[in-house]
């Protein structure tokens, strides 16, 4: 028995693949205020049907456009991660609706101000405030002979 070893030769061909970029002619448009408010209620919709409540509370915030940068101001640093992550795609819903190419997003913490009056824990701290502010107060806890304190 004669043993046949086959040989077996693989020819790849070369084919020289060409990609053409086609660039368009049409300028690119700059976000204004007006775009972004017209389009809010769209974005909304977006993530309210997406059950996404954190990211709706971040657009519920006020958002203004400043030389083509959008400034999502948030309260806290937990808005603050939830914004970060959501800037992708809610650049990608803006660019789909509104057809602006040139804009950003950019987070602005904003940070709660602590009222400058005086802490009221009781009662009675808290009606005596209310007394300053309305005197009248003051005659009908004397003519109904209210206690805040019972």
């Amino acid at each position: 028995m004669v043993e046949e070893k086959a040989k077996v030769e693989v020819v790849v061909e070369k084919k020289e693949v060409v990609v053409e970029t086609v660039q368009e002619d049409r300028p690119k448009t700059v976000l204004k205020q007006e775009m972004l408010d017209s389009c809010l209620f769209e974005i909304r919709d977006f993530y309210k049907r997406a059950n996404k409540n954190l990211e709706l509370a971040i657009l519920d915030q006020k958002m203004k456009v400043v030389d083509s940068v959008i400034y999502l101001q948030v309260m806290g640093h937990v808005q603050e991660e939830i914004a970060n992550k959501i800037r992708p795609e809610l650049t990608g819903l803006i660019r789909k609706i509104t057809g602006a190419d040139l804009f950003s997003i950019k987070v602005e913490l904003k940070e709660e101000v602590e009222s400058q009056g005086p802490k009221l824990y009781t009662n009675s701290d808290k009606f005596n405030h209310l007394k300053a502010k309305h005197p009248a107060l003051a005659e009908l806890q004397r003519k109904f002979g209210l206690d805040v304190d019972f």
